[in-house]
């Protein structure tokens, strides 16, 4: 299905009109003069000009009529005449929009159009609208600039009614020849100004200039005057033009469009900066960690720009004013830790623009912070009010939330602050970079051309003939099911075995960040992260003063039984054993324990005085070793729509000799870097770097797609032997259990069997590393499923290890759960061939939950008692703190169907639940002594 295209609702005005009524060519000299070698400012100002003469057409209706017949695109977009009728928002008026990137000179368009109409006598006064004081100021300057230039005066025809038109405001009468340029709220009845007196009656001889035309079409509050205003009927307007470079309602073009010079346009001729933003990135949650990786690449751009006597300037983007304030804060506090400064000195260097009363200082500053005298170097700004700077150093944009980029409209604003190129500049084309989420990352890109969506597909199969093919083992099971349950003492015995499983974390670790430009070329850029760190006796403090706490809670128990005395039990000494085992059996350095780790060993403490649990489990019975060879894997394949949209793949130079015919057309769209897949298509350069025995990879996601990049790395590949991706199914799968109603869930509790297939196998030697990828979000809350695959992954490789060492076969496997915040430590690894023992932080999360004893259920329809180790509900007149056990039974028969033990009754509990076989059941209440 092919997508709209703002080009395609751009509507065309006809050149054909009589000289005799209209003759363009009598301003060629002045628009030449004007415009210098900007053609499309040209352009813009002609085709203007050829609708608002009204001499080829009467209103923007019969405009919109024409195109709508001769152009079929258009009613397969709108699907009939009235609906695109509906979307005009003055039809019956000489009115349109022009949309011209931000940065490319709009002010030189908006004085063309009007210099020309006066000149010519088509009308009298000409009024500009903007909607801030700051646009206000520099819409006059430039105007004034030009009025009084006396060569562009010169090259007006003899019989012009005026040769310049004179610049005011609205504190003076907007008499004839004169240009008045004014903030909207001018227009406002309750405002004092000589607008609605002047050209009250007089408005088919007035021009109306709309800047930053979006806020007319989209407009809350007073905004909404702005168009009542123009549609008045005590004025009568006829002529009204609109410019803006961020032509939309929210995610919707303009209907009205007769011009466009778009971003990419202006990119690609060089007459803005390029942008580049973040489309792959390490996700972090400690802002301190954040504000590392933006001030470095803040810092790398200063230092390059040094020499030309640039200063770059970062902007923030929030929201809300409020949160401009906070982050203005954060960021201050941020530079006096970093650069060891006072406050006072950060503050110099941090500045907030808003419309706030409290910003208005800052805001005359923009004025100055180009200069190379300036101490400036951040701006926090709000994105709704990021118009009318004409500033021209910003090299770094930061979106500080999401909602600061939540729709087209906003993006090309947030773009826009750093579109302008810098007085002077010298060498290649400047870049702009969003250093923005990179799960944003669609969203900018939905500023280029949309993307083509058509079910074609391209094949992924091995090659017979590759060095890079290597043997496989599995192991063929008969499995016996077991279930224990597990009573715990009042105290939980903690740290059985001496020690908390934790990620191998550095002090400090390389981030790598991949730019995509809107062009479609990518790069990768490596920044490093300071973690916070700590030493093995402040952790061990931090863990007593934990324990502590407990046993305060519970002194105020009047059972002197329910007290706890961990703090006894688990000496400071004794906790520096565990910490130091723990870190030591992970290579962290004990001198350097990251914060991570340190939160991960206080977490161990959060599950204490467990006492009932039931675990599920499978006795297996190892029959056999299975030999698998990578040329036996069979061929996978992805399509254009789920390249479209979270798909990828990456190929080597010859890929397309080994595809199919009927799929080589596709792959040439594919691998167009213009094309309607630009970024979805990676060649490998050097095909000894691919080291993977197939003609392509397809990544299925965002993270396997930087995974398969790292593979790909010259460095990263030069250490390893082969490596494969898995297929979905068919070729290598570990077989799981897990129980659908520990999912959380509604549904049966029955155990359910299944099959993994873990992503990538890695050759390095005699290891074959094992690696199953997942998002960032399971780091903090792993789903039970992936829970347990990791279980039975780790188990199944281990029985295999042991397998291959009685074989007498010199071969090891290893598994690794791996997210993208791992992977820079993984592949720095990988390259030292030091991955052997390694655990990446959801390794780790995976691995102490199991020290838990969680939800546990039986598969039979016996008795089920669960031990609730979270929040238990209040209900029917249950009191906090209260012990005892919940029983629920068949509405129907009364039987007994599921029992439910705690001891912190707190919260609300559903009415009704499901049990096993899907019945409602109901709730009642049973003490347990």
């Amino acid at each position: 299905m092919n997508k709209t295209r703002n080009e395609d609702l751009v509507l065309k005005v006809s050149k054909h009109i009589d000289p005799n009524d209209w003759d363009e060519g009598r301003y060629d000299a002045f628009v030449d003069e004007l415009c210098a070698d900007r053609e499309y400012q040209k352009e813009a100002i002609f085709t203007a000009l050829r609708f608002l003469t009204g001499y080829k057409y009467s209103d923007l209706r019969s405009l919109a009529h024409e195109n709508f017949d001769d152009y079929p695109k258009l009613g397969e977009i709108y699907g009939s005449w009235e609906a695109m009728e509906s979307k005009l928002q003055f039809p019956g008026l000489l009115s349109c929009s022009l949309d011209l990137a931000t940065g490319t000179g709009k002010s030189y368009v908006l004085y063309g159009i009007a210099a020309i109409l006066l000149a010519e006598g088509l009308v009298d006064r000409v009024l500009t609208l903007c909607p801030s004081n700051t646009i206000e100021r520099g819409l006059t300057d430039k105007f004034k600039s030009l009025a009084a230039d006396a060569d562009l005066q010169s090259t007006m025809p003899a019989d012009a009614e005026y040769v310049s038109p004179k610049i005011i405001n609205a504190s003076e009468t907007i008499i004839e020849g004169s240009l008045c340029v004014e903030n909207y709220h001018a227009v406002l009845k309750h405002v004092k100004s000589s607008i609605r007196d002047s050209l009250r009656g007089r408005g088919k001889r007035t021009l109306i200039l709309n800047d930053e035309a979006h806020h007319v079409s989209s407009a809350p509050g007073d905004l909404r005057k702005w168009k009542e205003f123009l549609t008045d009927e005590d004025f009568g307007f006829r002529r009204i033009v609109g410019v803006s470079g961020t032509c939309y309602v929210k995610n919707q073009y303009f209907a009205d469009v007769i011009n466009r010079y778009s971003l990419r346009q202006a990119i690609e001729e060089r007459r803005v900066k390029d942008i580049e933003y973040v489309a792959e990135a390490p996700t972090l949650y400690d802002p301190d960690e954040k504000w590392q990786l933006i001030y470095q690449r803040h810092k790398n751009v200063f230092s390059r720009l040094r020499k030309q006597g640039i200063r770059p300037l970062t902007i923030v983007v929030t929201n809300t004013i409020s949160k401009c304030d906070d982050v203005a804060e954060e960021l201050s506090t941020f530079l006096q830790q970093e650069e060891e400064i006072s406050a006072g000195q950060a503050n110099e260097k941090v500045i907030a623009v808003t419309s706030s009363d409290k910003h208005q200082r800052n805001v005359a500053r923009l004025a100055t912070v180009d200069n190379p005298q300036s101490k400036v170097e951040w701006i926090i700004s709000v994105s709704m009010l990021t118009e009318g700077w004409d500033v021209k150093n910003v090299f770094q944009i930061i979106p500080h939330e999401e909602r600061a980029f939540n729709s087209k409209l906003l993006i090309a604003q947030v773009l826009g602050r750093g579109l302008r190129v810098p007085e002077c500049w010298e060498g290649p084309q400047p870049i702009v970079t969003v250093f923005n989420h990179d799960a944003w990352a669609p969203r900018i890109k939905s500023l280029v051309d949309e993307i083509l969506e058509i079910e074609k597909r391209v094949s992924s199969m091995t090659l017979p003939e590759s060095d890079h093919h290597f043997e496989l083992h599995n192991l063929d099971y008969e499995k016996n099911k077991m279930s224990r349950e597990i009573n715990q003492s009042d105290e939980f015995n903690l740290f059985e075995r001496g020690y908390v499983d934790l990620p191998s974390l550095p002090a400090e670790e390389p981030a790598q960040i991949q730019f995509d430009r809107v062009g479609g070329k990518r790069r990768e850029e490596t920044l490093t992260i300071r973690h916070k760190t700590f030493t093995v006796i402040e952790i061990a403090r931090y863990m007593h003063q934990a324990l502590e706490a407990v046993d305060r809670e519970t002194a105020i128990e009047t059972d002197p039984e329910k007290r706890t005395r961990y703090a006894d039990r688990y000496s400071l000494s004794r906790l520096e054993k565990v910490v130091r085992e723990s870190v030591n059996r992970s290579r962290i350095d004990e001198n350097q324990i990251p914060e991570e780790a340190r939160q991960k060993l206080l977490q161990s403490l959060g599950v204490l005085r467990r006492k009932v649990s039931r675990r599920v489990s499978y006795d297996t019975l190892t029959k056999g070793l299975v030999r698998i060879n990578t040329k036996d894997r069979q061929k996978d394949s992805c399509s254009a729509a789920e390249l479209s949209r979270d798909k990828s793949v990456f190929y080597r130079s010859d890929c397309e000799t080994y595809l199919p015919q009927e799929q080589r057309d596709f792959f040439h769209e594919l691998t167009d870097e213009d094309g309607n897949y630009a970024g979805r298509a990676s060649t490998v350069s050097n095909n000894y770097d691919f080291k993977t025995p197939v003609n392509l990879v397809i990544a299925d996601s965002n993270p396997e797609r930087r995974f398969v990049r790292g593979l790909c790395n010259h460095r990263n590949a030069a250490t390893v032997d082969g490596w494969i991706k898995n297929t979905a199914t068919g070729f290598y799968s570990v077989e799981y259990a897990w129980s659908k109603a520990t999912s959380r869930k509604k549904g049966s509790p029955h155990i359910r069997r299944g099959a993994f297939s873990p992503d990538f196998f890695i050759k390095q030697g005699k290891w074959v590393f094992v690696v199953e990828i997942k998002d960032d979000s399971e780091i903090d809350d792993p789903s039970l499923e992936n829970i347990k695959k990791h279980e039975y992954a780790i188990a199944h490789f281990e029985r295999l290890n042991r397998w291959l060492k009685d074989s007498k076969k010199d071969v090891c496997y290893q598994f690794n759960m791996l997210t993208p915040q791992d992977f820079a430590v993984f592949f720095e690894k990988l390259r030292r061939e030091k991955l052997e023992g390694y655990r990446s932080r959801l390794d780790a999360e995976i691995l102490s939950s199991g020290d838990a004893e969680d939800l546990v259920t039986s598969t039979y329809r016996e008795l089920d008692v669960v031990r609730l180790n979270t929040h238990v509900y209040e209900k029917e007149g249950l009191h906090a703190g209260e012990e005892g056990t919940i029983v629920f039974v068949h509405k129907e028969n009364g039987k007994r169907a599921y029992e439910v033990e705690f001891d912190n009754w707190t919260h609300n509990w559903p009415i009704k639940v499901k049990t096993l076989l899907g019945n409602e059941i109901e709730m009642v209440k049973k003490w347990s002594g």
